[in-house]
């Protein structure tokens, strides 16, 4: 693979990765942008994230800490090399755009406009260097009424209609308890990047990716949307049912709550088998999904019935079983530690250099046969600057002790980190 960022380090032990050779500039903050580099980052590239003077990324404040360290940044910024630099100084900006001439990605997400005023916008920065692919997250894009609106997660939530769906039947909308408004940057932006690095290979050429996390909502409403594009009613909350399909959803046990979710027709033959009631399977008003829908109430009603007569895991064990589909409902930590998250390698431990040992979310993307290196711990704030400016830029220690002499790197606030 051909690339600006040839002379990046390769991973210390074992395979880096599909994207090993690509170079990302990361310019976000807080969770879409981040989500979008850990992604690359899990991948194989080289992250450099360029953190703002005093505290950097706004989430290293965010408690609760551990050893002067935000979970919250934690989360996120794994697999990076983190640079203080002072865009607004005149300095700062010109080491960015010696940085993007041998870069290969940037990922930024300012508000529309700010990029441009510093004089770093897509235009100016692919003038330097036209194979730049140059990823620009923002709430609702680069375009449209909205383009200048403040946003976050729930902002987002709310203006997809994603918040009027989620919450319990005639109840107060309720926020998902993930921030998928932001997480959607962080999907799209990865995929959005792939597929410009992919047609760079027969144009030569970098583009300007425009993520809207409004735009990734409205997506993520699949057929929800297409339910009201053929009704033209607004679908509405459900709890853990589901709006066209009977019984999908959450029963009780006698100690608690077994989720059940017969999708399809050949699942009901097996539910009914499974729950002792086989003479349900033909039953006119049931043997169909069109039918069990027409009486969602009574078929909610005679499953609950008779699942309140055993435990979640008597009822877990019948289920997988009768091969139903079904789960208790976990909290975070059993989901975490439970075994078949460990065996799928999805939580891994690494070193940070100030806390010790901590415990991440590993890649969700596997690569059968060939075992990437491991994981990276998020880094220090400012942890590489001088490493990064020497190796790549070529800056001699006078250089950088001038530079950090006049606020343009390296400038950290004593509390950073800590909330």
């Amino acid at each position: 693979m051909t690339t600006a960022a040839s002379g990046a380090a390769p991973a210390p032990d074992g395979w880096p990765g599909p994207l090993a050779g690509i170079r990302v500039l990361d310019l976000s903050r807080v969770l879409a942008g981040p989500f979008v580099t850990q992604l690359l980052g899990d991948l194989g590239a080289e992250i450099l994230k360029i953190e703002t003077p005093g505290h950097g990324d706004d989430t290293r404040t965010f408690p609760p800490h551990l050893g002067g360290e935000s979970h919250y940044f934690m989360a996120l910024n794994r697999q990076k090399k983190s640079l203080v630099i002072d865009l607004a100084k005149p300095a700062g900006a010109q080491i960015l755009r010696d940085l993007v001439a041998r870069a290969d990605v940037l990922v930024e997400n300012y508000r529309p406009g700010v990029m441009q005023r510093l004089g770093l916008d897509y235009a100016s920065l692919a003038a330097i260097n036209p194979r730049l692919i140059y990823c620009a997250v923002s709430g609702f894009g680069l375009s449209g009424p909205l383009r200048d609106k403040p946003s976050f997660d729930i902002v987002t939530q709310a203006m997809s209609g994603m918040l009027s769906v989620n919450g319990e039947k005639g109840g107060t909308p309720v926020k998902l308890g993930v921030p998928l408004g932001d997480l959607t940057g962080g999907i799209f932006g990865s995929i959005g990047i792939l597929s410009a690095l992919h047609e760079r290979h027969a144009t030569g050429r970098g583009r300007l990716v425009d993520i809207s996390l409004h735009d990734g909502m409205l997506a993520m409403l699949g057929y929800l949307a297409q339910l009201y594009f053929i009704g033209g009613k607004d679908p509405q909350p459900v709890g853990t049912s589901h709006p066209s399909v009977v019984p999908y959803g959450a029963f009780p046990a006698s100690d608690g709550q077994i989720i059940i979710a017969c999708l399809t027709q050949a699942f009901w033959g097996r539910l009914c088998e499974a729950l002792g009631c086989p003479q349900w399977t033909d039953d006119p008003r049931f043997n169909s999904t069109a039918q069990r829908l027409a009486n969602r109430v009574e078929v909610d009603a005679m499953i609950g019935a008779v699942t309140r007569t055993r435990t979640v895991a008597e009822w877990a064990e019948a289920l997988t079983r009768a091969d139903v589909p079904n789960a208790p409902v976990l909290g975070v930590g059993a989901a975490l530690n439970h075994p078949h998250s460990q065996a799928r390698e999805m939580v891994v431990t690494a070193v940070h250099p100030r806390v010790g040992p901590i415990r991440m979310v590993g890649r969700p993307i596997k690569f059968p046969g060939q075992a990437q290196a491991p994981l990276a711990p998020p880094p220090l704030l400012g942890e590489h600057t001088r490493d990064v400016l020497a190796r790549e830029l070529g800056f001699d220690a006078e250089t950088l002790e001038r530079l950090t002499r006049d606020g343009v790197i390296d400038r950290i606030d004593a509390g950073a980190g800590r909330g």
